[in-house]
């Protein structure tokens, strides 16, 4: 299996993942998941989004302005976006936004669920990554 060469970081590129969280992440009353597991999912886009700018996984140097504006729920459907706004020598600066866009509804049996329209903004962030020099 042969792979492309990496693209050039483009200011405004965004990679997009979903995901459904399972019963077993919760881990509060409530089925609430803990804060960690949105940044978590940040590192798992922002490693894809320099995979696909410089041909390297890259390297999370911080977070900052990183605000929790809702819960995540084990039976959510999150969706998980990076946007690269400054692409630096070796930084990469990107921001975050964890998108709850489908919710369990229990009330209505055990398998119920509503697909949200908007999406809940569940975590918002701004990180940066480093990755090695181009050769």
């Amino acid at each position: 299996m042969t792979s492309s060469p990496a693209g050039k970081p483009e200011v405004g590129t965004t990679v997009v993942h979903r995901r459904y969280v399972p019963y077993s992440h919760a881990h509060y009353a409530g089925n609430l998941v803990d804060g960690a597991y949105s940044l978590a999912a940040f590192g798992d886009v922002a490693t894809e989004m320099c995979i696909r700018t410089d041909g390297d996984e890259g390297l999370f140097a911080s977070y900052s302005d990183v605000q929790f504006t809702a819960p995540v729920r084990a039976g959510d459907c999150i969706e998980i976006e990076a946007r690269l706004v400054r692409a630096g020598t070796r930084s990469r600066e990107m921001t975050f936004e964890v998108r709850v866009i489908a919710r369990g509804t229990p009330e209505r049996g055990e398998s119920g669920a509503d697909l949200l329209d908007p999406p809940i903004v569940a975590t918002t962030a701004r990180g940066v990554v480093v990755v090695p020099p181009r050769a």
